[in-house]
């Protein structure tokens, strides 16, 4: 047996984590693990097969969701009972972190059985790295409720607290959640992230309030900056500023984008960093 994967753990939950776009980003403890064990917990076993496709997986495969799991969490705590290994995967990223299986590892861990993680992909994890924001303390609040005064208290709860916050949304409802957290949470700097480690991965920076919605495809990833985090971060230098006007102007921003960018990443006037972005480009018009 190999070292790391399924061995003396038997009567075991394995929390899998699973690539969350690219599929190169699967362990290889983890795919050993996904063909060793007895069969594979999936939030939905269409969209498994295809990871099961990709590395030859032919581990039997079972339904585990929010529709079906108190008929079929007894079924696999008796596979538990019987000593085999059970794998729990989602659709992708890191089991329980807004998907199924909460239910199924406490039910299991309250049955005897161990529960192992396999630490992998993650998008509230690459979001919050990827922001640029001080990361001591975060708080993941995932997907906010829908409406009502239970939507109204999770606000107020994100507003007190002292770090950056890091939340899911669905595309269309992404303009409504971001006027929602500028209004609770005043001009902070946000980090606006989908598509992580796909082709079109695209991350954007800017201001609650100022920062524009392209077309968005797919599930958003907000990072929102703790509160006074740009008053208490050192002032950039002259050097820092212009390298950074550089790239967004090199990356086919217009003046007036690579402004607004250029303030919400430095705590800048708005007006102050359209002079600065209006010079750069005078000053490469004449070279």
């Amino acid at each position: 047996m190999s070292e790391g994967t399924v061995g003396d753990a038997r009567g075991a939950v394995y929390v899998v984590a699973t690539p969350i776009g690219n599929l190169d980003d699967l362990s290889p403890r983890a795919a050993r693990v996904l063909r060793e064990v007895e069969v594979i917990a999936c939030e939905d076993t269409r969209h498994t097969a295809i990871l099961c496709q990709r590395f030859e997986i032919a581990t039997p495969r079972v339904s585990l969701h929010a529709h079906n799991e108190a008929r079929r969490i007894p079924e696999l705590l008796a596979r538990l009972a019987r000593g085999a290994a059970v794998a729990l995967v989602s659709d992708a990223g890191t089991p329980l972190i807004s998907d199924p299986g909460e239910r199924f590892v406490r039910a299991a861990l309250d049955a005897g059985a161990s529960v192992v993680p396999l630490p992998g992909p993650s998008a509230l994890l690459a979001a919050l790295v990827a922001s640029g924001f001080p990361t001591r303390p975060f708080a993941f609040a995932g997907f906010l409720p829908r409406r009502g005064a239970e939507r109204a208290r999770e606000l107020a709860a994100l507003a007190a607290f002292p770090g950056a916050l890091v939340l899911y949304e669905a595309p269309n409802r992404a303009a409504k959640t971001l006027a929602e957290l500028r209004a609770v949470l005043g001009s902070r700097r946000v980090a606006l992230a989908r598509e992580l480690t796909k082709r079109h991965e695209t991350i954007r920076r800017g201001v609650l309030g100022e920062l524009e919605l392209d077309e968005l495809r797919g599930e958003l990833t907000i990072v929102v900056e703790g509160p006074g985090e740009s008053a208490a971060s050192d002032p950039p230098s002259a050097h820092e500023l212009d390298a950074e006007l550089g790239r967004l102007l090199a990356g086919g921003r217009s003046t007036r984008d690579a402004a607004r960018e250029l303030a919400a990443r430095f705590g800048l006037s708005r007006r102050d960093a359209y002079a600065l972005a209006l010079a750069r480009g005078s000053a490469d018009g004449a070279d």
